[in-house]
């Protein structure tokens, strides 16, 4: 789910045709029930102008306890989270405490040179995949966060991919650097700011980056699942060697976010005004990034863009993380919003992502 290139060539080709062929207000419920029947276990929210047009939940907030999800549950967002640590560099940059261009090097000590935050940004940096190194170095009885990570970088070094700005590629790595550089920058842990300049400001009262032990103390707080060689869906911090959300739980940057679908509702919104940072500053993030050839990539500040949307304007992101998929989907210029929250590791929402858009044109 890193590009949702073909959803909006699904929905052009439906929009087409005669809306008699679709009743409104069906789409998405028989899309949701059919979904919840193949397994599914999440909420959706469906939104237009900031009014909830439909939101649902179905499934389990712990399979082993039977207890069933409500839609104001709180889910792990994993990389969906990128978007928060890409405002924070924004509103450091408003603030006047760096540059996009400013090199990596300037504020960290790493062995990689010419990569600049907008690299970082933008997922074209070259930068070496670090969990990969720490899921070959790290161990694992320990809790590993940026400091480890940014000393495993040094000591081992491996090489960069290619030289940045030459193409594009997904990196959770360049996450992680600036989320470190945030804090670099402004003399506050990243924790901290989120809280301060994001959370509290918007008002997202269930939203945080939670350490495990405070994710254990919120109840209504949704683990994510996965099956085990019987097929039961079990809690996947069980599976503890490939849970890297345990062992790197200290991590800030690529994830880490939790949160609810009502609460990336109030997230959504903010970006329509400037209570956070100016319009000019936004478009930033919504701009494709000019690769050294010349070409366009199509990521901006910690979003996924489309700029073959029938609907105007699609940003997008998607979230995979041991037990969860998450996606946010945002046709700005005509502010219709679709979140999607899952855990139990469903692989394919996009059935899900397509009745929605479909029911938002059609409503």
């Amino acid at each position: 789910m890193k590009n949702l290139s073909y959803l909006t060539a699904f929905i052009f080709g439906f929009s087409i045709l005669s809306t008699s062929l679709f009743a409104q207000e069906k789409i998405l419920d028989e899309a949701f029930e059919r979904a919840g029947e193949e397994g599914f276990s999440g909420v959706v929210l469906v939104a237009e102008d900031g009014k909830i047009l439909f939101q649902k939940a179905v499934g389990y907030r712990s399979f082993e306890g039977k207890t069933f999800l409500e839609t104001d549950d709180i889910f792990e967002l994993a990389s969906v989270s990128k978007q928060f640590t890409a405002m924070l560099v924004m509103i450091c940059k408003e603030k006047g405490l760096l540059e996009f261009d400013d090199p990596v090097e300037k504020y960290l000590n790493i062995p990689y040179s010419g990569v600049s935050l907008r690299h970082l940004l933008t997922h074209t940096s070259g930068l070496p995949d670090y969990q990969a190194i720490m899921d070959a170095h790290w161990d694992k009885s320990k809790v590993a966060g940026n400091p480890e990570i940014l000393e495993y970088l040094r000591t081992y070094a491996p090489p960069i991919l290619f030289e940045p700005g030459e193409k594009y590629e997904y990196s959770n790595t360049g996450y992680v650097l600036l989320a470190s550089i945030v804090e670099k920058a402004s003399g506050k842990d990243f924790v901290t700011l989120a809280n301060e300049w994001i959370f509290l400001p918007l008002g997202m009262k269930s939203t945080a980056i939670r350490s495990p032990e405070e994710k254990a103390k919120v109840s209504n707080f949704a683990a994510g699942h996965l099956q085990d060689e019987a097929g039961n869906y079990v809690n996947a911090n069980k599976f503890h060697s490939s849970d890297y959300t345990v062992w790197l739980g200290n991590r800030k940057g690529p994830g880490r976010v939790s949160s609810t679908a009502s609460d990336l509702l109030k997230w959504d919104q903010a970006l329509y005004n400037e209570k956070l940072i100016s319009q000019k500053t936004l478009e930033e993030a919504f701009t494709p990034y000019r690769l050294n050839d010349g070409t366009r990539s199509y990521y901006g500040f910690g979003w996924e863009l489309d700029p073959r949307s029938p609907f105007g304007k699609m940003v997008s992101h998607t979230g995979d993380n041991p037990g969860y998929k998450t996606i946010i989907v945002r046709y700005i210029e005509e502010n219709k919003t679709i979140i999607i929250l899952n855990n139990n590791a469903q692989k394919d929402m996009i059935k899900l992502v397509e009745a929605a858009s479909l029911s938002l044109y059609k409503w």
